[in-house]
Protein backbone atom coordinates (compact mmCIF):
# COMPACT_ATOMS: atom_id res chain seq x y z
CA UNK A 1 0.00 0.00 0.00
CA UNK A 2 1.01 3.60 -0.50
CA UNK A 3 0.87 5.27 2.92
CA UNK A 4 0.66 9.06 3.20
CA UNK A 5 2.27 10.19 6.46
CA UNK A 6 1.16 13.66 7.58
CA UNK A 7 3.93 15.14 9.68
CA UNK A 8 6.34 13.08 7.64
CA UNK A 9 9.50 14.57 9.15
CA UNK A 10 8.33 14.22 12.75
CA UNK A 11 10.16 12.06 15.24
CA UNK A 12 7.70 9.16 15.07
CA UNK A 13 7.32 9.43 11.30
CA UNK A 14 11.07 9.18 10.69
CA UNK A 15 11.06 5.90 12.61
CA UNK A 16 7.91 4.71 10.84
CA UNK A 17 9.09 5.07 7.23
CA UNK A 18 11.68 2.25 7.23
CA UNK A 19 9.24 -0.04 9.05
CA UNK A 20 6.63 0.53 6.35
CA UNK A 21 9.22 -0.21 3.67
CA UNK A 22 10.19 -3.41 5.46
CA UNK A 23 6.52 -4.44 5.56
CA UNK A 24 6.23 -3.98 1.80
CA UNK A 25 4.47 -0.59 1.82
CA UNK A 26 5.52 2.66 0.19
CA UNK A 27 5.63 5.56 2.66
CA UNK A 28 4.88 9.01 1.28
CA UNK A 29 6.31 11.60 3.66
CA UNK A 30 4.38 14.87 3.60
CA UNK A 31 6.71 17.64 4.75
CA UNK A 32 6.90 21.39 4.72
CA UNK A 33 10.51 21.91 3.63
CA UNK A 34 12.25 20.78 0.46
CA UNK A 35 15.54 20.38 2.33
CA UNK A 36 14.03 17.48 4.28
CA UNK A 37 13.76 15.41 1.09
CA UNK A 38 17.21 13.82 0.92
CA UNK A 39 17.21 12.24 4.37
CA UNK A 40 13.70 10.88 3.94
CA UNK A 41 14.35 9.43 0.51
CA UNK A 42 17.41 7.72 1.95
CA UNK A 43 15.15 5.59 4.18
CA UNK A 44 12.83 4.69 1.32
CA UNK A 45 10.12 7.34 1.58
CA UNK A 46 8.71 9.30 -1.30
CA UNK A 47 8.46 12.98 -0.45
CA UNK A 48 5.72 15.46 -1.21
CA UNK A 49 5.43 19.01 0.08
CA UNK A 50 2.52 19.95 2.35
CA UNK A 51 2.12 22.90 4.70
CA UNK A 52 -0.28 21.60 7.34
CA UNK A 53 -1.23 25.07 8.55
CA UNK A 54 -1.05 26.96 5.26
CA UNK A 55 -2.62 24.49 2.84
CA UNK A 56 -6.35 23.91 2.54
CA UNK A 57 -8.20 20.67 1.94
CA UNK A 58 -7.37 20.84 -1.79
CA UNK A 59 -3.67 20.91 -0.97
CA UNK A 60 -4.04 17.89 1.29
CA UNK A 61 -6.00 16.07 -1.41
CA UNK A 62 -3.22 16.69 -3.95
CA UNK A 63 -0.67 15.39 -1.47
CA UNK A 64 -2.75 12.23 -0.94
CA UNK A 65 -3.09 11.49 -4.65
CA UNK A 66 -2.56 7.79 -5.38
CA UNK A 67 -2.33 6.81 -1.71
CA UNK A 68 -4.28 4.04 0.00
CA UNK A 69 -3.86 4.99 3.66
CA UNK A 70 -3.34 8.19 5.65
CA UNK A 71 -1.37 8.19 8.89
CA UNK A 72 -1.80 11.43 10.81
CA UNK A 73 1.36 11.72 12.91
CA UNK A 74 1.68 15.50 13.05
CA UNK A 75 1.89 17.65 16.15
CA UNK A 76 2.53 21.28 16.97
CA UNK A 77 5.43 20.27 19.18
CA UNK A 78 6.62 21.59 22.55
CA UNK A 79 6.94 25.17 21.31
CA UNK A 80 4.80 26.83 23.97
CA UNK A 81 2.39 28.02 21.29
CA UNK A 82 -1.19 27.18 22.23
CA UNK A 83 -2.55 28.37 18.87
CA UNK A 84 -0.46 25.81 16.96
CA UNK A 85 -2.09 23.02 18.92
CA UNK A 86 -5.34 24.02 17.22
CA UNK A 87 -3.94 24.72 13.74
CA UNK A 88 -1.76 21.58 13.58
CA UNK A 89 -3.13 18.93 15.95
CA UNK A 90 -6.81 19.65 15.38
CA UNK A 91 -7.24 21.45 12.08
CA UNK A 92 -4.49 19.38 10.45
CA UNK A 93 -6.36 16.22 11.38
CA UNK A 94 -9.71 17.61 10.22
CA UNK A 95 -8.29 18.66 6.85
CA UNK A 96 -6.55 15.30 6.47
CA UNK A 97 -9.77 13.39 7.11
CA UNK A 98 -11.81 15.58 4.77
CA UNK A 99 -9.21 15.25 2.01
CA UNK A 100 -8.97 11.50 2.50
CA UNK A 101 -12.71 11.14 2.04
CA UNK A 102 -12.67 13.44 -0.99
CA UNK A 103 -9.96 11.37 -2.68
CA UNK A 104 -11.57 8.03 -1.93
CA UNK A 105 -9.14 6.96 0.79
CA UNK A 106 -10.98 5.00 3.49
CA UNK A 107 -8.15 3.95 5.83
CA UNK A 108 -7.00 6.53 8.37
CA UNK A 109 -4.70 5.94 11.35
CA UNK A 110 -4.26 8.74 13.89
CA UNK A 111 -1.67 9.31 16.60
CA UNK A 112 -3.32 10.99 19.56
CA UNK A 113 -2.36 11.02 23.25
CA UNK A 114 -3.37 9.09 26.32
CA UNK A 115 -6.03 10.42 28.71
CA UNK A 116 -7.17 13.34 26.53
CA UNK A 117 -10.82 12.59 27.32
CA UNK A 118 -10.19 13.28 31.01
CA UNK A 119 -10.49 16.75 32.55
CA UNK A 120 -7.33 18.83 32.54
CA UNK A 121 -5.98 19.85 35.93
CA UNK A 122 -6.67 23.46 36.83
CA UNK A 123 -2.95 24.21 37.10
CA UNK A 124 -1.98 22.46 33.86
CA UNK A 125 -1.35 25.65 31.90
CA UNK A 126 -2.80 27.10 28.72
CA UNK A 127 -0.62 25.23 26.26
CA UNK A 128 -1.23 21.80 27.76
CA UNK A 129 -4.97 22.47 27.95
CA UNK A 130 -4.96 23.50 24.29
CA UNK A 131 -3.05 20.36 23.32
CA UNK A 132 -5.43 18.06 25.17
CA UNK A 133 -8.47 19.80 23.69
CA UNK A 134 -7.04 19.57 20.16
CA UNK A 135 -6.28 15.86 20.42
CA UNK A 136 -9.64 15.14 22.09
CA UNK A 137 -11.62 17.01 19.46
CA UNK A 138 -9.64 15.52 16.57
CA UNK A 139 -10.32 12.02 17.85
CA UNK A 140 -14.02 12.73 18.35
CA UNK A 141 -14.37 14.08 14.81
CA UNK A 142 -12.59 11.07 13.34
CA UNK A 143 -14.73 8.62 15.30
CA UNK A 144 -17.90 10.41 14.13
CA UNK A 145 -16.82 10.46 10.49
CA UNK A 146 -17.10 7.93 7.68
CA UNK A 147 -13.49 6.73 7.49
CA UNK A 148 -12.08 3.35 8.51
CA UNK A 149 -10.16 4.71 11.47
CA UNK A 150 -7.77 3.45 14.10
CA UNK A 151 -6.65 5.80 16.89
CA UNK A 152 -3.51 5.19 18.96
CA UNK A 153 -3.09 7.15 22.19
CA UNK A 154 0.50 6.85 23.41
CA UNK A 155 1.67 7.75 26.88
CA UNK A 156 4.67 10.00 27.54
CA UNK A 157 7.00 9.64 24.59
CA UNK A 158 10.69 8.87 25.05
CA UNK A 159 13.63 8.55 22.69
CA UNK A 160 14.85 5.29 24.20
CA UNK A 161 15.56 2.39 21.83
CA UNK A 162 12.69 0.22 20.67
CA UNK A 163 11.75 -2.60 23.03
CA UNK A 164 9.33 -4.32 20.66
CA UNK A 165 7.00 -4.87 23.63
CA UNK A 166 3.99 -2.78 24.60
CA UNK A 167 0.76 -2.61 26.56
CA UNK A 168 -2.16 -1.81 24.28
CA UNK A 169 -5.84 -1.55 25.12
CA UNK A 170 -8.91 0.59 25.56
CA UNK A 171 -7.96 1.63 29.10
CA UNK A 172 -4.28 1.19 29.94
CA UNK A 173 -2.65 2.93 32.93
CA UNK A 174 -0.63 5.96 31.96
CA UNK A 175 3.07 5.31 31.38
CA UNK A 176 6.01 5.95 29.10
CA UNK A 177 6.48 4.50 25.63
CA UNK A 178 9.32 4.86 23.17
CA UNK A 179 8.66 6.66 19.91
CA UNK A 180 10.18 3.66 18.17
CA UNK A 181 7.59 1.35 19.72
CA UNK A 182 4.79 3.72 18.69
CA UNK A 183 6.13 3.57 15.13
CA UNK A 184 6.16 -0.23 15.32
CA UNK A 185 2.51 -0.34 16.40
CA UNK A 186 1.57 2.07 13.61
CA UNK A 187 3.31 -0.11 11.04
CA UNK A 188 1.48 -3.14 12.42
CA UNK A 189 -2.04 -1.70 12.41
CA UNK A 190 -1.81 -0.06 8.98
CA UNK A 191 -2.10 -3.39 7.24
CA UNK A 192 -4.54 -5.08 9.61
CA UNK A 193 -8.18 -4.29 8.76
CA UNK A 194 -9.39 -5.90 11.98
CA UNK A 195 -8.00 -2.87 13.84
CA UNK A 196 -10.54 -0.56 12.15
CA UNK A 197 -12.86 1.13 14.61
CA UNK A 198 -10.54 0.68 17.59
CA UNK A 199 -9.08 3.37 19.84
CA UNK A 200 -6.28 2.15 22.09
CA UNK A 201 -4.00 3.53 24.75
CA UNK A 202 -0.36 2.59 24.18
CA UNK A 203 2.46 2.41 26.72
CA UNK A 204 5.55 0.31 27.24
CA UNK A 205 4.82 -3.25 28.32
CA UNK A 206 5.73 -6.90 28.10
CA UNK A 207 3.81 -8.15 25.05
CA UNK A 208 5.39 -8.24 21.57
CA UNK A 209 3.79 -5.70 19.25
CA UNK A 210 2.00 -8.08 16.88
CA UNK A 211 0.65 -10.15 19.76
CA UNK A 212 -0.48 -7.01 21.60
CA UNK A 213 -2.47 -5.87 18.57
CA UNK A 214 -4.06 -9.31 18.21
CA UNK A 215 -5.01 -9.36 21.88
CA UNK A 216 -6.43 -5.84 21.77
CA UNK A 217 -8.62 -6.77 18.81
CA UNK A 218 -9.75 -9.94 20.54
CA UNK A 219 -10.72 -7.97 23.65
CA UNK A 220 -13.42 -6.42 21.50
CA UNK A 221 -13.35 -2.97 23.09
CA UNK A 222 -13.39 0.20 21.04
Amino acid sequence: MRVAVVGGHGQIARLLHPLLVRAGHQPVALVRREEQRTALEAVGAQVRLLDIEGDGVDGFARAFDGCDVVVFAAGGGPDGNAERKRTVDLEGSLKSATAAEATGIRRFVQVSAIDVDRPVAADAGEVWAAYVAAKRDADAALRAGPLDWTILRPGRLTDDPATGRVALGADVPRGDVTRADVAAVLAEVVGRPETIGHQWDLVGGEVPVAEAVTAAVAAGTH
